[in-house]
């Protein structure tokens, strides 16, 4: 397997810890009831908390980013492209998406911007090795 798709599955993983994360904070799933509620249809959940409602925009923001990252990559091995470039990009992305969510859910609003761009850069680098 190329180092590329590794960060690939390492950023599959992240993303539905994120999505559990947020799951599990929206729903409070430590308490009986918010177990109970996870379980069932979701259909009268709680009002989002503070962290809660962080948890879930980040994960939504990751599985947004993630059409991208996996676009790129399957584009990237689809056109036979070996640059080091990709794996860089792939590694970029995937250590600024696991710093950006800590960040995010303590509402360190600028720092989670940089970070944020700092993915985004990695994403830039695997576009740039394409074209």
């Amino acid at each position: 397997m190329t180092p590329d798709l590794r960060f690939l599955i390492y950023s599959a993983v992240l993303t539905w810890v994120m999505v559990i994360t947020a799951t599990l904070f929206r729903v409070r799933g430590w308490a009986m009831t918010g177990a109970l509620l996870a379980f069932g249809n979701r259909d009268d959940l709680p009002e989002a908390t503070l962290i809660a409602g962080r948890a879930e925009r980040a994960a939504r923001n990751m599985l947004e980013n993630m059409v991208l990252f996996i676009a790129l990559l399957v584009a990237a091995h689809a056109a036979g492209v070996t640059d080091t470039r990709v794996v860089t990009g792939a590694q970029l992305f995937f250590w600024a998406r696991l710093v950006y969510f800590p960040v995010y859910l303590a509402g360190l609003r600028y720092v989670r911007t940089a970070v944020w761009f700092v993915g985004l850069i990695g994403l830039g680098v695997i576009l740039a090795a394409l074209i």
